[in-house]
């Protein structure tokens, strides 16, 4: 991982994204870490459980269920990692409340398939992409030795994303869809509006995904 480029790694992500994280969130996130490690800590415990649905879910897709199988695989080690660090800083663990974020992209799947499932992936992908964005972003202002392990996951999460891209645009590609006018870009354009929306407007709560700390507007 040493040798590794990340900003060669995170331009795709960060060209995928409909926008960067605002500074506002990252000021929040350096001064409430407590916060920010626990709800790490629940998002990767959270991405793994998603991924595992899937595969008992849609069993019958053999790429799915190697790539989310891989998936659920580093998602448990992260979720280990973090509550490693979180007990060597001698933080508790805590039971914090969900933030808006993915409660408001799920409010975008639609009830019919292969559509949900499209939906679902992509929005997998936007998750992980963030996920992965935000790492990066906050590398350079925690302490060093939290500063490598967010380095440490760009790589595992950048191809979390990829992964869940691939398998929305395989589903668009072999599946008929219930309009047949639509095209999985268009599903991504809408999807990354409402994200972005999610990211830009004031938030009440701060949390890993949550959107501009409402004391900063």
């Amino acid at each position: 991982m040493s040798n590794l480029n990340y900003d060669e790694l995170m331009k795709p992500v960060i060209g995928f994204l409909g926008c960067e994280t605002p500074k506002a969130w990252l000021d929040e996130a350096v001064n409430n870490l407590d916060i920010l490690m626990q709800d790490h800590a629940n998002c990767e415990k959270k991405a793994a459980s998603t991924a595992m649905n899937l595969m008992f879910r849609y069993s019958f897709f053999a790429d799915l269920q190697i790539k989310l199988a891989q998936l659920v695989r580093e998602e448990m080690l992260h979720y280990e990692q973090v509550l490693e660090f979180m007990t060597k800083r001698g933080q508790a663990w805590s039971s914090i409340s969900a933030g808006r974020y993915a409660g408001g992209l799920r409010k975008e799947v639609r009830t019919y398939e292969p559509e949900a499932l499209i939906d679902i992936l992509v929005i997998g992908a936007f998750v992980e992409a963030r996920s992965c964005e935000r790492f990066y972003a906050l590398a350079p202002l925690v302490d060093d030795e939290l500063g490598r392990y967010y380095r440490y996951l760009l790589k595992s999460e950048s191809r979390h994303y990829e992964d869940y891209l691939a398998l929305a645009v395989d589903v668009a590609k072999n599946h008929q869809l219930k309009n047949p006018e639509e095209t999985i870009q268009t599903r991504i354009d809408h999807i990354r509006e409402v994200e972005k929306d999610l990211i830009l407007t004031p938030d009440e709560l701060f949390r890993f995904h949550s959107g501009v700390p409402v004391k900063a507007t």
